[in-house]
Protein backbone atom coordinates (compact mmCIF):
# COMPACT_ATOMS: atom_id res chain seq x y z
CA UNK A 1 0.00 0.00 0.00
CA UNK A 2 1.79 3.45 -0.83
CA UNK A 3 1.40 6.86 0.94
CA UNK A 4 -1.88 8.11 -0.93
CA UNK A 5 -3.68 4.56 -0.76
CA UNK A 6 -2.97 4.69 3.06
CA UNK A 7 -4.46 8.32 3.72
CA UNK A 8 -6.81 7.00 1.59
CA UNK A 9 -7.94 3.74 3.53
CA UNK A 10 -7.85 6.23 7.09
CA UNK A 11 -9.99 8.44 5.72
CA UNK A 12 -12.66 5.65 4.77
CA UNK A 13 -12.02 4.15 8.46
CA UNK A 14 -12.62 7.41 9.85
CA UNK A 15 -15.77 8.24 7.82
CA UNK A 16 -17.54 4.52 9.09
CA UNK A 17 -16.17 5.21 12.67
CA UNK A 18 -18.56 5.69 15.58
CA UNK A 19 -16.02 7.06 18.18
CA UNK A 20 -12.61 7.64 18.32
CA UNK A 21 -9.38 6.37 20.36
CA UNK A 22 -7.00 9.11 20.48
CA UNK A 23 -3.48 7.47 21.76
CA UNK A 24 -0.49 10.00 21.92
CA UNK A 25 3.19 10.15 22.25
CA UNK A 26 5.90 12.88 22.50
CA UNK A 27 5.78 13.32 18.75
CA UNK A 28 2.00 14.56 18.61
CA UNK A 29 3.21 17.89 20.47
CA UNK A 30 6.49 18.67 18.21
CA UNK A 31 4.16 20.85 15.62
CA UNK A 32 3.16 22.74 18.42
CA UNK A 33 7.32 23.76 18.98
CA UNK A 34 7.70 21.19 22.25
CA UNK A 35 10.66 19.62 22.95
CA UNK A 36 10.63 15.62 22.90
CA UNK A 37 13.96 14.75 24.51
CA UNK A 38 14.51 12.39 21.34
CA UNK A 39 18.24 10.67 22.75
CA UNK A 40 20.52 12.61 25.46
CA UNK A 41 21.43 15.40 22.39
CA UNK A 42 17.74 16.23 22.04
CA UNK A 43 17.48 17.15 26.02
CA UNK A 44 20.84 18.99 26.31
CA UNK A 45 19.53 21.35 23.37
CA UNK A 46 16.69 22.42 25.12
CA UNK A 47 18.39 22.44 28.28
CA UNK A 48 22.26 23.42 27.81
CA UNK A 49 23.13 23.40 31.61
CA UNK A 50 22.50 19.73 31.63
CA UNK A 51 24.73 18.95 28.86
CA UNK A 52 27.44 20.62 30.75
CA UNK A 53 26.24 18.64 34.04
CA UNK A 54 26.47 15.35 32.05
CA UNK A 55 22.63 15.18 33.08
CA UNK A 56 20.25 12.81 31.22
CA UNK A 57 16.75 12.54 30.92
CA UNK A 58 17.05 9.89 33.27
CA UNK A 59 18.97 11.54 36.05
CA UNK A 60 16.58 14.44 36.06
CA UNK A 61 12.87 12.69 35.68
CA UNK A 62 14.09 10.44 38.74
CA UNK A 63 12.32 11.48 42.17
CA UNK A 64 15.30 11.13 43.91
CA UNK A 65 16.70 14.44 41.90
CA UNK A 66 14.34 16.15 44.18
CA UNK A 67 16.56 15.07 46.77
CA UNK A 68 20.02 15.18 45.34
CA UNK A 69 19.26 18.93 43.79
CA UNK A 70 15.61 19.89 44.45
CA UNK A 71 16.44 23.22 42.64
CA UNK A 72 18.47 21.38 39.58
CA UNK A 73 15.14 18.92 39.51
CA UNK A 74 12.51 21.77 40.10
CA UNK A 75 14.55 24.08 37.30
CA UNK A 76 13.99 21.45 34.82
CA UNK A 77 10.07 20.77 35.84
CA UNK A 78 9.90 24.80 36.40
CA UNK A 79 10.92 25.97 32.97
CA UNK A 80 8.80 22.61 31.51
CA UNK A 81 5.47 23.46 33.72
CA UNK A 82 5.93 27.44 31.86
CA UNK A 83 6.36 26.24 28.34
CA UNK A 84 3.55 23.90 28.80
CA UNK A 85 1.37 26.76 29.95
CA UNK A 86 2.55 28.90 27.21
CA UNK A 87 2.33 26.50 24.64
CA UNK A 88 -0.40 26.99 21.71
CA UNK A 89 -1.48 23.53 20.63
CA UNK A 90 -1.27 23.06 16.78
CA UNK A 91 -3.95 22.88 14.34
CA UNK A 92 -3.70 19.34 14.54
CA UNK A 93 -5.95 19.45 17.50
CA UNK A 94 -8.47 21.33 16.04
CA UNK A 95 -8.89 18.71 13.19
CA UNK A 96 -9.51 15.52 15.43
CA UNK A 97 -12.12 17.39 17.46
CA UNK A 98 -14.10 18.56 14.19
CA UNK A 99 -13.81 14.73 13.38
CA UNK A 100 -14.85 13.38 16.80
CA UNK A 101 -18.09 15.81 17.28
CA UNK A 102 -19.47 14.17 13.96
CA UNK A 103 -19.25 10.80 15.83
CA UNK A 104 -21.88 8.98 18.20
CA UNK A 105 -19.42 8.02 21.15
CA UNK A 106 -16.73 10.99 20.48
CA UNK A 107 -13.20 10.47 21.32
CA UNK A 108 -11.30 9.39 24.10
CA UNK A 109 -7.76 10.62 24.34
CA UNK A 110 -4.95 8.18 25.87
CA UNK A 111 -1.76 9.58 25.98
CA UNK A 112 1.86 9.12 28.18
CA UNK A 113 1.85 13.39 27.52
CA UNK A 114 1.96 14.86 30.59
CA UNK A 115 1.96 18.44 29.02
CA UNK A 116 -2.52 19.19 29.22
CA UNK A 117 -2.33 19.91 25.44
CA UNK A 118 -5.39 18.42 24.68
CA UNK A 119 -7.38 19.70 27.60
CA UNK A 120 -6.19 23.04 26.50
CA UNK A 121 -7.31 22.24 22.80
CA UNK A 122 -10.73 21.49 24.50
CA UNK A 123 -10.93 17.97 24.49
CA UNK A 124 -13.23 17.05 28.04
CA UNK A 125 -11.73 16.77 30.57
CA UNK A 126 -13.26 13.33 31.48
CA UNK A 127 -12.17 12.00 28.03
CA UNK A 128 -8.20 12.18 28.74
CA UNK A 129 -6.17 9.43 30.42
CA UNK A 130 -3.45 10.97 31.32
CA UNK A 131 -1.05 7.16 31.72
CA UNK A 132 1.87 9.07 33.15
CA UNK A 133 0.21 11.85 35.31
CA UNK A 134 0.25 15.46 34.25
CA UNK A 135 2.56 18.35 35.26
CA UNK A 136 -0.37 20.56 36.02
CA UNK A 137 -0.91 19.11 39.14
CA UNK A 138 1.62 18.75 42.68
CA UNK A 139 2.05 15.96 44.97
CA UNK A 140 3.99 15.79 47.97
CA UNK A 141 7.41 14.21 47.81
CA UNK A 142 6.86 12.05 50.75
CA UNK A 143 3.84 11.69 49.99
CA UNK A 144 2.10 12.13 53.44
CA UNK A 145 -0.43 11.51 51.83
CA UNK A 146 -1.86 9.76 48.27
CA UNK A 147 -3.70 13.31 47.60
CA UNK A 148 -2.44 15.64 44.49
CA UNK A 149 -2.98 19.31 44.43
CA UNK A 150 -3.39 22.08 41.20
CA UNK A 151 -0.15 23.48 40.09
CA UNK A 152 -1.72 27.00 38.79
CA UNK A 153 -0.35 28.73 41.97
CA UNK A 154 3.10 28.12 41.35
CA UNK A 155 4.99 29.85 39.29
CA UNK A 156 8.28 29.05 38.37
CA UNK A 157 11.26 31.22 37.81
CA UNK A 158 14.31 29.35 36.72
CA UNK A 159 17.81 30.72 35.91
CA UNK A 160 18.67 29.71 32.01
CA UNK A 161 22.36 29.91 32.46
CA UNK A 162 22.51 27.48 35.72
CA UNK A 163 18.94 25.70 34.94
CA UNK A 164 18.06 26.15 39.26
CA UNK A 165 14.41 27.25 40.16
CA UNK A 166 15.29 30.58 41.54
CA UNK A 167 11.94 31.24 43.33
CA UNK A 168 10.75 29.84 46.25
CA UNK A 169 10.53 25.48 46.48
CA UNK A 170 7.10 24.42 46.26
CA UNK A 171 6.19 22.73 49.33
CA UNK A 172 2.96 20.36 50.41
CA UNK A 173 0.11 22.32 52.10
CA UNK A 174 -0.48 19.42 54.20
CA UNK A 175 3.23 18.21 56.04
CA UNK A 176 5.43 20.90 54.97
CA UNK A 177 8.26 18.76 52.53
CA UNK A 178 9.15 19.70 49.58
CA UNK A 179 6.36 19.06 46.44
CA UNK A 180 7.08 17.64 42.85
CA UNK A 181 4.80 17.06 39.70
CA UNK A 182 2.13 14.38 39.98
CA UNK A 183 3.92 12.47 37.23
CA UNK A 184 5.48 9.25 37.42
CA UNK A 185 8.85 9.19 36.55
CA UNK A 186 11.54 6.46 36.63
CA UNK A 187 12.12 4.41 39.09
CA UNK A 188 9.48 5.80 41.06
CA UNK A 189 7.53 4.33 44.09
CA UNK A 190 6.14 7.51 45.60
CA UNK A 191 4.07 8.72 42.74
CA UNK A 192 0.06 8.94 43.56
CA UNK A 193 -1.52 7.31 40.68
CA UNK A 194 -5.38 7.39 41.71
CA UNK A 195 -6.00 10.00 39.41
CA UNK A 196 -4.44 8.23 36.26
CA UNK A 197 -6.24 5.12 37.26
CA UNK A 198 -9.42 6.81 37.62
CA UNK A 199 -8.89 8.60 33.99
CA UNK A 200 -7.99 5.10 32.86
CA UNK A 201 -11.30 3.20 34.26
CA UNK A 202 -13.19 5.73 32.92
CA UNK A 203 -11.73 4.64 29.18
CA UNK A 204 -12.21 1.19 30.35
CA UNK A 205 -16.21 1.49 30.50
CA UNK A 206 -15.88 3.98 27.63
CA UNK A 207 -14.46 1.83 24.66
CA UNK A 208 -17.20 -1.37 25.02
CA UNK A 209 -20.08 1.54 23.41
CA UNK A 210 -18.26 1.83 20.59
CA UNK A 211 -18.93 -0.51 17.80
CA UNK A 212 -16.70 0.69 15.08
CA UNK A 213 -13.69 1.99 16.75
CA UNK A 214 -11.02 3.57 14.90
CA UNK A 215 -7.37 4.38 16.88
CA UNK A 216 -5.33 7.25 15.67
CA UNK A 217 -1.68 6.71 16.99
CA UNK A 218 0.19 10.59 17.14
CA UNK A 219 3.93 10.32 17.66
CA UNK A 220 4.65 7.33 20.20
CA UNK A 221 8.14 5.74 19.44
CA UNK A 222 9.24 2.72 20.28
CA UNK A 223 11.79 4.02 23.33
CA UNK A 224 8.56 3.40 25.35
CA UNK A 225 5.96 1.87 23.85
CA UNK A 226 3.47 1.81 26.40
CA UNK A 227 0.85 3.61 23.91
CA UNK A 228 1.76 1.68 20.41
CA UNK A 229 1.25 -1.30 22.75
CA UNK A 230 -1.91 -0.04 23.79
CA UNK A 231 -3.09 1.20 20.79
CA UNK A 232 -2.39 -2.40 19.15
CA UNK A 233 -4.84 -3.87 21.88
CA UNK A 234 -7.63 -1.72 20.42
CA UNK A 235 -7.34 -2.33 16.45
CA UNK A 236 -7.74 -4.23 13.84
CA UNK A 237 -8.07 -0.36 12.35
CA UNK A 238 -5.36 1.71 14.32
CA UNK A 239 -3.71 4.16 11.87
CA UNK A 240 -0.04 4.90 13.28
CA UNK A 241 1.46 8.14 12.60
CA UNK A 242 5.16 8.23 12.87
CA UNK A 243 7.80 10.07 10.69
CA UNK A 244 10.26 7.47 11.30
CA UNK A 245 8.66 4.52 13.41
CA UNK A 246 5.40 3.81 11.24
CA UNK A 247 5.78 0.08 11.68
CA UNK A 248 2.87 -1.85 12.42
CA UNK A 249 1.77 -5.53 11.42
CA UNK A 250 -1.54 -5.26 8.73
CA UNK A 251 -3.54 -7.21 11.50
CA UNK A 252 -3.40 -4.24 14.00
CA UNK A 253 -3.47 -1.54 10.98
CA UNK A 254 -1.85 0.50 9.08
CA UNK A 255 1.06 3.42 9.19
CA UNK A 256 1.79 7.17 7.70
CA UNK A 257 5.10 7.70 7.78
CA UNK A 258 4.81 10.97 8.61
CA UNK A 259 4.69 14.15 11.29
CA UNK A 260 1.20 14.30 12.85
CA UNK A 261 -0.12 17.63 12.33
CA UNK A 262 0.77 17.27 8.25
CA UNK A 263 -0.57 13.49 8.72
CA UNK A 264 -4.27 15.26 10.01
CA UNK A 265 -4.21 17.84 7.40
CA UNK A 266 -4.00 15.09 4.85
CA UNK A 267 -6.36 13.04 5.48
CA UNK A 268 -8.26 15.78 6.50
CA UNK A 269 -8.28 16.90 3.12
CA UNK A 270 -9.04 13.22 1.85
CA UNK A 271 -12.45 13.66 4.18
CA UNK A 272 -13.62 16.80 2.69
CA UNK A 273 -13.20 15.86 -0.81
CA UNK A 274 -15.92 12.90 0.14
CA UNK A 275 -18.06 14.89 1.16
Amino acid sequence: MDFKDKIDAAANWLRAADGLLVTAGAGMGVDSGLPDFRGTEGLWRAYPALKRAKLSFEDMANPMSFTATPTLAWGFYGHRLALYRETVPHEGFKILRGWTDKMEHGAFVFTSNVDGQFQKAGFALDRVAEVHGTIHSLQCTAPCEETAWDSSDFEPMVDEQSGRLVNALPVCPNCGKLARPNILMFWDHAWVEKYSERQLARLTSWVPAVERLVVIELGAGRALPTVRHFSEQHGPRVIRINPREDEISPKFGLGIPCGAQEALKLIDERLSLSV
